[in-house]
């Protein structure tokens, strides 16, 4: 196979590490997939796979033999990883899949570079580089990425067929970087072949979900989706997708981030029963679903001309985080709406989100030990007495200092004493 062009290697590829990793395999191996693609696009390489003739066995002894850790990763489809002292490289041997279910492939090893490219899911993936830059494009991929266009390598029901979680990847990826309009022929496939995805684990959706709706703009590809009835299958709930792309102009504003956990509460109908029953189809983790049942549980929206005083109430009650994300999405559900966002209300929006850094509660004054040092039995009434006076504390504003909530706290002991 002869290059199809050139790059100059970039420093990932001359890193030390890199090359200590190539000279121990010495043997024809060479950089493929992601790195490839992302170097050719001029974005940050964070993974680097490897592709080698070398079978799974030899690429253990030999890394062993140059005194880099080797983990069978992958084993039984042919992947170990190098682990150095800054980076993982995995390392995968050239193979074909010998037979398929849709979740898991059984494989077999292979010298011929062109047909381990030709079970690969997309023609952007399938581009190998070696150590000096040389390009090899068995399936098409620089025309795709040139086009930043997203193709399945040969027939896309065939690849969706082998792992059905392509599905998925195929609108992820057009997310990352592809341009309008999806291939038609990947597009069909999908859509033909969505009933299947029921069947993936939690994990593996949830996975490919968050990085698409981390993607810049999000919004257009799952509309996409939803229009060709591929959504329905994975995220049903998802009837909110006018507000996720108001979201996102939003956390353009006030230079936010785009979160992949907030923009899927923006998209969700649900109350905090239906958050915590995707969290759990989608297998997120505590803190993640955690913080979509906070996001579906908030009831009263806020309202960006309240006053002061109770937008620092709410903020106590919710803590910065939960509150800056509750702003971001109920601006964003403004704009859905179609209310009209002169200078004057998108200031006082953005005045509430900068609220924890300008104006941040204080903590409530009184512990525990206050109570108990006025005599209070230890228990049940000491937390009673002290959530009284936090409630009085939060309606006058959050304004009262330690000696006035200690004399509330008395006076809230002796009526309890008394009655």
């Amino acid at each position: 196979m002869e290059p199809a062009t050139h790059i100059e290697p970039p420093d990932w590829m001359q890193d030390p590490e890199t090359v200590s990793v190539f000279a121990a395999l010495a043997a024809p191996a060479r950089f493929v997939g992601g790195c490839v693609r992302d170097t050719l696009l001029g974005r940050p390489v964070t993974d680097i796979d490897i592709a080698t003739a070398l079978p799974p066995p030899a690429v253990m002894e030999r890394l062993a033999a140059a005194g880099i850790k080797a983990v069978p990763t992958g084993f039984d489809h042919g992947t170990v990883t190098a682990v150095t002292a800054h980076r993982h490289f995995e390392i995968t041997t050239l193979r074909i899949d010998v037979r398929t279910d849709g979740r898991r492939a059984e494989v077999a090893f292979t010298d011929d570079w062109t047909a381990d490219a030709l079970r690969r899911d997309f023609t952007v993936n399938g581009l190998y580089c070696d150590r000096d830059g040389a390009v090899y494009d068995p399936v098409g991929g620089l025309d795709d990425l040139r086009a930043r266009r997203v193709r399945f390598v040969g027939d896309p029901r065939q690849r969706i067929a082998e792992d059905v979680l392509r599905l998925l990847r195929f609108f992820r990826f057009h997310a990352q970087f592809g341009e309008p309009p999806l291939d038609a022929s990947g597009l069909a496939a999908c859509r033909e072949t969505a009933r299947l995805l029921p069947a993936l684990a939690g994990e593996r959706v949830s996975h490919e979900l968050k990085r698409l709706l981390g993607a810049p703009e999000p919004a257009t590809t799952l509309v996409v989706m939803s229009g060709n009835g591929i959504l329905e299958h994975v995220l049903p709930e998802a009837k909110s997708i006018d507000r996720l792309s108001a979201l996102v102009t939003v956390e353009g504003n006030c230079s936010a981030g785009g979160d992949p956990i907030r923009r899927l509460a923006a998209m969700l109908e649900v109350d905090a029963a239906g958050a915590l029953a995707v969290a759990e189809r989608l297998r997120l983790s505590n803190a993640e679903r955690s913080r979509l049942v906070a996001l579906a549980a908030a009831v009263e929206r806020i309202d960006p001309d309240a006053g002061a005083g109770r937008q620092r109430e709410m903020l106590y009650r919710d803590g910065a985080d939960l509150w800056c994300d509750r702003v971001l999405i109920d601006w964003a559900d403004d704009i859905s709406r179609g209310v009209a966002q002169d200078r004057q209300r998108s200031d006082a929006w953005r005045s509430a989100y900068a609220l924890p850094e300008s104006d941040p509660p204080p903590a409530f004054p009184l512990r525990g030990k206050d109570a108990l040092n006025l005599g209070v039995p230890a228990g049940p009434a000491v937390g009673e007495m002290l959530g009284a006076v936090e409630r009085w504390w939060i309606a006058g504003g959050l304004r009262a200092d330690r000696k006035a909530c200690l004399a509330r706290l008395e006076t809230v002991a002796r009526s309890d004493a008394q009655g």
